[in-house]
């Protein structure tokens, strides 16, 4: 069975070409160019317009076609792409209509809902959709919806956005002084602080403290962030020492302030949830595409633009991250992005909004940004966009603004614009009828938009969400292989805690483990020992281009009566350097007895050597190796990122044979188009020639007739000829008509060689089509041992960790390495 025409690769079906000259839909399908993203898209229309079905379609064809979405949601309406019913059955519309709606309408609930069902069956099919579509939607990536600062939807800590960006954004001294600017400004307009960046102390200080941070690769939390604002790693801010800029009181209140903040219970669900993370918003551990919408209806202003400024720039750091590539990677949505980009202020939203604008083109990411209020746009920032979908606006002064855009993106492009026409087509815009304005097109195009395939219910309540995403399957849950490796869990001591530090031998090393977490109300500090060890690791393949350095660190700890012989069997692993060890411990903490022989220096000889086996043969790099794409891994690519990799390998190689097959068949087409041409202007003119050869014949006939009745003679000369004359002018019209015969026989010869070449290129596409998605190529794992003459492991330690030992008996970690 063969797809609807509007199922073609890397084109996004919208809705039909608008005759707006009759006010009516055509019959031609409007398909959008996916590539034609990369240059982003704005879409502008008033209430009823139909902007929010418009925007919902863009996102489901996006989704189809394997292309992964952030969507930015500040009113609700982007979670009803959650509300897609393959059946289309009235019980599953019946939790989501509005009882209220329904009685206006005179229907009870479940009336309602079988009139909605049946509306959308109905509406679907008139624009050749069903529910099988539905189910590839629902199919082809996973959809989720997450509420920072609740826990409605999927929550999100956004403590990890103070982590020091990756090195590429930190090399480049403009983007890391932009992404320092607008991360503090988002902090300090959540405190409530306007805050000048030249003027403003706590601008400065904090943007101080960052930079010196990040510079050197170090990450900061909010707690670390209170700390270094009363003791900063630097004595002089300018030319001034720090005291005189900023006295030590003053930056007390500073660290209360935000202190307050982290205490807050209000602000207790930011810290909790999966951390901000890019490439984990957008693909899945197993490399599929996911659709993320970030609920923000339920904030304050303040903590809107503090999460949507964060957001962006985990966006600019994880774009600068990516290859280069010319097809469509990702998109970036924004429905009213009101207040966000205006044209005039500077809020903190705004710095990281035009880095996407003017540089995601290169990397793939394509920026879609939507508002009901024109006059709130910059559109200097947004010149270079490609498409503008305009539809009904509200008043003239919003069309003055939205053809100043135009006539901007139209002058930086060095395309033609025709204000007076444009401003007359949007003059007589209905509901879901847009104006496309794409620069890669030859001119606008009316178009009327499709049906969605996402229920449109209006926007959800956090109770809603909250339903919605129980009712259906986590699409973020967590993962083993993106989880941030903590301390061991939680068990039971080996033995009740003692009260003395047991003695340890002078020639064995040990230290103190920091307590990192906060003591449960009733428990006490339990110190248990452990060994700890970091090993240095070098991986390498001429072959594959890979030279790799690694560090392991290992804990494990010693419980049991006697000392194990080989305790790395159980040891927790993470990646990176050990961590500083403090000389002492706390007060008033009781200690776990050491096993039996544990603190013999010559055990750890033994104990080394062992782990130098063990990292030899439990820690490989992991390499993945794709036979049908003859693709390797690029450490330290996950499986789930090369896959991610595979995908948009697939798409680009898809894009360049459609590019490919186009520019081979246009010629072909485009002559065969016009000899078409050519023969339905002959065939104009031989059937004009035969009808006037008629109309001739006709006359001269009728002459001859009159003279022949009417006339003297009975039949004289002239009449004679005449008659001679007619019959000659009939002969002539039998070899006019041949003429358009012969015309006609050429025109259908045309139409055949059309239609075969048409054809043959559909056929050609299809074969396209058939190529198998690279989400279900099969992935070899081909793990590289490291070098063992590079083997290296740092003397081996004892180790005090801090827990919470219980009134039950449990203990709790109060660490993490």
């Amino acid at each position: 069975m063969s797809l609807p025409d509007f199922e073609k690769l890397g084109a996004f079906y919208l809705g039909r070409v608008y005759d707006g000259a009759n006010n009516r839909v055509s019959e031609q399908t409007l398909l959008y160019d996916a590539k034609d993203l990369t240059t982003h898209a704005v879409c502008v229309g008033m209430t009823g317009s139909g902007k929010t079905g418009l925007c919902l379609s863009l996102l489901e064809e996006a989704a189809l076609d394997g292309i992964p979405a952030i969507a930015i949601d500040p009113k609700g309406d982007i979670a009803n792409l959650l509300l897609t019913f393959p059946k289309l059955a009235p019980a599953d519309f019946r939790p989501w209509v509005d009882p209220g709606e329904a009685t206006r309408k005179g229907m009870n609930p479940d009336e309602y809902a079988d009139a909605t069902a049946k509306k959308w069956r109905e509406g679907l099919a008139s624009w050749g959709q069903d529910g099988k579509r539905i189910e590839r939607l629902r199919a082809a990536a996973d959809f989720a919806i997450y509420t920072p600062g609740s826990s409605a939807g999927l929550p999100l800590s956004v403590l990890r956005s103070f982590d020091a960006p990756p090195p590429a954004l930190r090399e480049d001294s403009d983007a890391l002084r932009e992404r320092i600017r607008a991360a503090v400004s988002g902090l300090l307009a959540l405190l409530g602080i306007e805050a000048d960046p030249i003027r403003s102390r706590e601008h400065i200080l904090l943007s101080n403290i960052l930079d010196r941070a990040w510079r050197e690769g170090r990450n900061l939390d909010l707690a670390a962030l209170i700390g270094e604002i009363q003791k900063p790693p630097f004595d002089r801010v300018g030319v001034l020492d720090l005291e005189s800029f900023y006295p030590p009181g003053d930056r007390f209140e500073l660290a209360m302030t935000l202190n307050n903040l982290l205490a807050s219970p209000d602000f207790a669900s930011w810290m909790e949830g999966e951390p901000l993370d890019v490439k984990r918003l957008l693909h899945g551990p197993d490399g599929k595409p996911r659709v993320s919408i970030l609920s923000i209806a339920h904030l304050s202003d303040p903590e809107r633009m503090f999460f949507v400024t964060l957001l962006l720039n985990e966006v600019v750091a994880w774009m600068r991250t990516q290859a280069g590539t010319s097809s469509l990677r990702a998109l970036l949505y924004m429905d009213e992005v009101f207040g966000y980009f205006p044209p005039t202020a500077n809020p903190p939203s705004k710095i990281p909004m035009l880095t996407l604008l003017k540089q995601a083109r290169a990397y793939g990411l394509g920026c879609v940004l939507a508002t009901q209020n024109p006059v709130d746009l910059d559109y200097k920032g947004l010149s270079n966009t490609g498409t503008w979908f305009l539809g009904r606006l509200q008043t003239e002064r919003d069309k003055a603004r939205v053809l100043d855009g135009l006539e901007g993106a139209a002058a930086t492009t060095g395309a033609g614009f025709d204000r007076a026409r444009t401003e007359a087509t949007l003059s007589g815009l209905s509901s879901r009828v847009f104006l496309m304005n794409n620069v890669h097109d030859d001119g606008p195009v009316l178009f009327h938009t499709r049906w969605a395939m996402s229920y449109l219910r209006g926007p959800l309540t956090r109770a809603q969400i909250k339903e919605l995403q129980e009712t259906s399957p986590p699409a973020a849950a967590q993962d083993a292989e993106l989880a941030t490796p903590t301390a061991p869990a939680p068990d039971k001591p080996r033995a009740q805690a003692e009260n003395a530090r047991p003695v340890v031998p002078p020639d064995v090393p040990q230290g103190f483990l920091d307590v990192m977490k906060p003591m449960p109300a009733g428990a006490s500090l339990l110190y248990r020992p452990a060994v700890l060890s970091s090993a240095q690791l070098h991986f390498a393949n001429a072959s594959r281009g890979i030279d790799v350095w690694g560090q392991k660190t290992l804990l494990a700890l010693l419980d049991g009566a006697s000392a194990p012989a080989d305790p790395w069997t159980k040891a927790t692993t993470v990646d990176g350097a050990a961590p500083t060890l403090s000389p002492e411990g706390e007060e008033e903490a009781s200690f776990a007895a050491l096993p039996k022989g544990a603190a013999q220096k010559k055990r750890f000889g033994s104990w080394e050597k062992r782990l130098k086996s063990a990292v030899y043969r439990d820690h490989t790099l992991p390499l993945w190796y794709c036979k049908p794409m003859r693709a390797w891994s690029e450490p330290p690519e996950s499986e789930g990122e090369f896959r991610t990799r595979l995908v948009e390998l697939s798409r680009e190689k898809r894009d360049l044979a459609v590019e490919k097959l186009r520019k081979r068949y246009q010629p072909k087409l485009a002559r065969l188009e016009d000899r078409r041409r050519r023969a339905e202007e002959k065939i104009g003119r031989e059937e004009a020639q035969v009808e006037a050869q008629k109309q001739s014949t006709w006359i001269s006939a009728g002459t001859a007739v009159i003279g022949a009745l009417f006339g003297r003679k009975a039949l004289s000369t002239g009449t004679a000829s005449r008659v001679g004359t007619t019959l000659r002018r009939g002969t002539r019209i039998a070899k006019e008509k041949e003429d358009v015969e012969r015309a006609m026989a050429d025109l259908e010869a045309i139409e055949e060689k059309l239609r075969a070449l048409e054809a043959e290129f559909e056929d050609e596409i299809t074969e396209l089509e058939a190529t198998p998605d690279a989400t279900s190529f099969d992935v070899d794992a081909r793990p590289l041992r490291p070098r063992k003459g590079d083997l290296a492991v740092e003397p081996i330690r004892l180790v005090w960790t801090p827990w919470a030992l219980g009134s039950d008996g449990v203990a709790q970690p109060l660490f993490e390495l």
